[in-house]
């Protein structure tokens, strides 16, 4: 900035544009991430003192362009916007904006200024969008569109009123999407998704694909915003993921931790078990894991629990997890904590430490006491930590969890049952057993599981009929596993159903898993017979004719 002061004291005369061009210059070089560099070299140099004194009182003689540049330089270098020289120029653009002397270039360099103000005046942003409506959409250019999206943001109460308006903008940017910069990709993202655009599918979509190039370009906002809208429309992009796998393990170590919990909220909601971004997450945590909030801990540790994956780190990852536990137990929200832990049993990490604390009453009344409270799902997980110590960790003598904190079945939300293929496979034992008396579906067990097909044995190895009660040596599990109960793409179970199926076998079933890629192939009923008969009965004599 020195060296842009020297050159204009040694002008003599300089235009508007000029003056306020070297503001602009010289906010751009003075100001970093936490503001001015160096505030008393530009706020104090005689110069910049002089341009200041000139546009106060000069205003009513700039141009619209040098008006509205010195503008948003001066709000760039943190100049107070009540001082007298910010509301002399604001009180000028305003009144130039009341009379219609501002261009589409010079309504949104203006709105442009008012967004970067702590609190703008919404009325202000209402009279540039009246403007710009009248102006032709067809004509803006993406720096155009892009802010009046985002004075959109602002005046997002007033949505029903700029309907049509959204509507037309949205089919406009529809055309443009390759021309726009990552930048320009996440703002409008994000403001399709702060102005519920929910109907505007075919402009998210396309801004979903053309996001992918830009994937390493992004600044961690603006790949938060990408991730936030890419969830709120349901999206799923297959070369998206791959894009992410490509970066995030380059660059996981100098990501903010709000970012790398983003790109984990976003996989465990999608059901992406993606082990490069996993791996790499992992190490990230384990070798900086105090830069994350409680909040963001639990958000990159639960998604390994949920989509059960062990990466190859495992150990240390868990390690330093406890050790984080044990220095910022207090710290957690009570339900976040206790879906951080229920998500570590899933893949048989066991927090016995710290599970006196959990089931101590204290703890049950700070969940009752907060938002959701002991709900249904909060209940089940509470329940289903119990049983996990009580038939993994024989040696946990801890406080056991009341009786009246129980639920009597799980609620699996993920794993919901397959109703084609349970019908399937029901008619293929049909055809295997002869009968439907020797077989029950969806049967609840004394342990809050619900099996999806159950099949008895007497002491001989002969079918039982399903009714009895007596002479029973052998139950046999059938786990119908659709698509459902499997990560996206994968033949990985989640969590919860890989729990389910190994508490099942301690609890002394035979678990046979019925999963449905291996049924996609059979045609007709007798080949779902052969099939089930080798699952189920693999050392007796196939089926007769």
């Amino acid at each position: 900035s020195e060296e842009i002061f020297y050159f204009l004291s040694s002008l003599e005369v300089m235009s508007d544009t000029m003056a306020s061009g070297a503001l602009q210059r010289i906010s751009e070089v003075e100001v970093g991430d936490s503001g001015l560099k160096n505030p008393k070299g530009v706020l104090e140099n005689e110069v910049f003192r002089a341009l200041c004194f000139q546009f106060e009182f000069e205003s009513s003689k700039l141009s619209n362009t040098g008006l509205l540049n010195a503008l948003q330089a001066l709000i760039k270098l943190r100049i107070d916007p009540q001082s007298s020289l910010m509301a002399r120029l604001l009180s000028e653009a305003e009144g130039r904006l009341g009379k219609g002397q501002l261009t589409v270039k010079n309504l949104c360099a203006l709105g442009e200024s008012l967004l970067e103000l702590e609190a703008p005046s919404c009325a202000t942003l209402e009279q540039i969008v009246n403007h710009m409506q009248e102006k032709d959409i067809v004509k803006w250019s993406p720096r155009e569109m892009v802010m009046v999206y985002k004075m959109l943001q602002l005046m997002v109460r007033e949505g029903e009123q700029y309907r049509d308006l959204l509507n037309r903008m949205n089919s406009v940017t529809l055309t443009i999407v390759s021309q726009l910069s990552p930048k320009f990709t996440s703002v409008i993202l994000n403001s399709l998704v702060i102005l519920h655009q929910s109907q505007a599918v075919p402009l998210a979509t396309a801004l979903c694909k053309h996001s992918v190039k830009h994937v390493p370009y992004f600044t961690g906002d603006e790949l938060v915003n990408v991730l936030e809208a890419f969830l709120y429309f349901g999206h799923r992009e297959q070369i998206f993921t791959e894009a992410l796998e490509t970066h995030v393990p380059k660059s996981i170590f100098t990501m903010h931790p709000q970012t790398v919990s983003k790109i984990m909220q976003y996989c465990c909601r999608k059901v992406i078990l993606s082990k490069p971004i996993f791996d790499a997450v992992a190490e990230g945590f384990i070798s900086d894991a105090d830069r994350f909030t409680t909040d963001q801990i639990a958000e990159c540790i639960i998604p390994f629990g949920t989509l059960n994956y062990l990466p190859p780190s495992a150990a240390s990852l868990f390690r330093k997890l406890e050790t984080v536990l044990h220095t910022r137990f207090s710290h957690f929200q009570p339900h976040t904590l206790l879906n951080l832990l229920h998500s570590c049993v899933l893949i048989q990490r066991y927090p016995v430490n710290f599970l006196p604390k959990i089931f101590s009453p204290y703890f049950l009344q700070k969940l009752q006491a907060q938002p959701p409270g002991l709900n249904r799902i909060v209940t089940s997980q509470l329940t289903q930590l119990f049983l996990t110590v009580t038939l993994e960790c024989p040696f946990y003598e801890g406080p056991k969890l009341l009786p009246k904190y129980q639920v009597k079945a799980f609620l699996t939300p993920y794993s919901s049952l397959d109703v084609h293929l349970l019908k399937r496979v029901k008619t293929g034992l049909l055809y295997l057993l002869k009968k439907r008396m020797y077989f029950a579906s969806e049967v609840s067990t004394p342990y809050f599981y619900t099996v999806d097909i159950e099949i008895k044995l007497d002491e001989e190895g002969f079918v039982l009929p399903a009714a009895q009660c007596e002479e029973v040596h052998r139950r046999i599990a059938l786990c119908v596993d659709g698509q459902n109960r499997f990560c996206v793409n994968s033949h990985n179970l989640l969590g919860e159903e890989a729990i389910k199926q190994r508490h099942l076998q301690l609890l002394g079933y035979e678990v046979v898993q019925i999963p449905f890629f291996e049924m996609e192939s059979l045609e007709n009923c007798r080949k779902m017979a052969e099939y089930l008969h080798k699952k189920i009965f693999p050392h007796t004599y196939g089926l007769s004719c």
